[in-house]
């Protein structure tokens, strides 16, 4: 009995996918265009599954019928660039190892988070485990004597903390001054830099998806605490070089002569 051709059975399985041979995908809002073999080159994986073991109308989609993944759409291109080749290529100082680290094991990806875990407690130094507790107890002698974190690989850049403030002023100027919390921090910079510094405590809502080579001047921090914002940046390095401060006044009430005064400061940090 003659067997058949296991290149003409691979042919006829693929031929009988439900699913076009270009992929349309929307991950968290960016699209991406790729082959069906490449989300199937992993066998296992979440893809795999999604494509193989799903019908096409269970799987969700955008309202341009593109395959919706409620996930991390700038992320995203480096899990579809290590399912065409099984090898992972990242940018050099890539700040985002540990969000990485967490998307390609959302994918299944177990081959690809070996590869992200031995560096990852070089980036947990950079801001991937934000707002730590200083501890309580007093430094022994061998913390003392510790040497400084490595600043090898660290890249040279400016940062700079935007903050708007006001209180108000009545008649009487030795009334005590009503003041008000600082709403918001801005942060402009290199977004590499910023996420390196700031990381989860970054919020990126405002411009998402920026390159970590692309400058940004919307980000903003999830606390409103100013010190808190130059303790990250001493610990990674930088320094303050320049800060400047303007102010307006204008009356609060037309019947008093209750006045609010508006201030917006920048503080500029270098690391070199």
């Amino acid at each position: 009995m003659a067997l058949a051709d296991p290149a003409s059975c691979a042919k006829g399985s693929e031929d009988s996918s439900p699913f076009p041979d270009i992929i349309e995908l929307n991950v968290g809002g960016q699209v991406y265009i790729t082959r069906l073999p490449t989300l199937l080159s992993v066998p296992g994986s979440r893809l795999w599954q999604m494509f193989t073991q799903q019908s096409v109308r269970s799987l969700a989609r955008d309202s341009k019928g593109r395959f919706f993944v409620d996930r991390d759409g700038f992320l995203f291109r480096y899990i579809l660039d290590y399912m065409r080749d099984q090898q992972l290529v990242l940018p050099e100082h890539f700040p985002e190892r540990g969000r990485l680290q967490r998307e390609a094991e959302y994918f299944m990806l177990p081959e690809l988070v070996k590869l992200l875990v031995p560096k990852l407690s070089e980036q947990n130094s950079l801001g991937d485990d934000p707002c730590q507790s200083d501890p309580e107890e007093p430094l022994g002698s061998a913390a003392a004597t510790a040497a400084p974190p490595s600043t090898e690989g660290r890249r040279a850049g400016f940062i700079t903390i935007g903050y708007r403030g006001s209180y108000t002023l009545g008649r009487d100027s030795q009334t005590d001054a009503k003041f008000r919390r600082v709403a918001r921090i801005m942060v402009c910079g290199k977004t590499s830099l910023a996420k390196e510094v700031f990381g989860d405590t970054l919020n990126e809502s405002r411009d998402p998806d920026r390159p970590p080579e692309r400058y940004t001047s919307r980000y903003y921090l999830k606390f409103t605490f100013l010190e808190q914002a130059f303790d990250k940046l001493a610990d990674a390095g930088f320094h303050m070089v320049a800060c400047n401060s303007t102010g307006t006044c204008a009356f609060a009430h037309e019947q008093t002569d209750d006045r609010i005064w508006t201030s917006y400061t920048e503080y500029v940090f270098y690391r070199e």
